[in-house]
């Protein structure tokens, strides 16, 4: 299984977010902290506030704060929430061709394989990427003060 950008993209944002608490976050300053695109970081920032992830505060004094408690933001779900296409191989996606998908084992085992997969990466929360022992690295290396 291979995450996309937009899926790191997204995971990245809520670490930070998190990581400064009620101190509202801003892209500029993700932005920086991961040397990634501004351009890029605003679609993601715009899908997770639309998805309940984050909460967007316009104006001179406003930032980015989570929209869920870190406990309440499952991995699993937001990476569904945020890959588009989660077919292995294409007899799992909808646009199925493939002319031997009927006599091929292919698709329930690698349907088997997305599935344990999930099983993973449900069992963790943001809360999980925050614990003690990596919140002062994360924060040292994200020059969060």
């Amino acid at each position: 299984m291979h995450i996309t950008r937009y899926t790191d993209y997204s995971l990245r944002v809520l670490l930070f977010v998190a990581l400064k608490g009620e101190e509202r976050s801003t892209i500029r300053e993700i932005s920086e902290s991961y040397d990634i695109s501004r351009n890029h970081l605003m679609k993601v920032v715009q899908e997770l506030n639309h998805k309940g992830y984050l909460e967007a505060i316009r104006g001179k004094q406003g930032g980015l704060l989570l929209g869920r408690a870190p406990e309440d933001i499952n991995i699993g779900a937001l990476v569904r929430d945020t890959e588009q296409d989660l077919a292995l191989v294409e007899c799992l996606g909808k646009q199925n061709k493939c002319v031997i998908t009927g006599a091929c084992r292919l698709k329930p085992m690698f349907a088997e394989a997305l599935e344990a997969f999930f099983e993973i990466l449900d069992g963790y929360t943001l809360a999980d990427l925050l614990t003690d022992t990596q919140r002062p690295q994360l924060l040292r290396l994200l020059t969060i003060s």
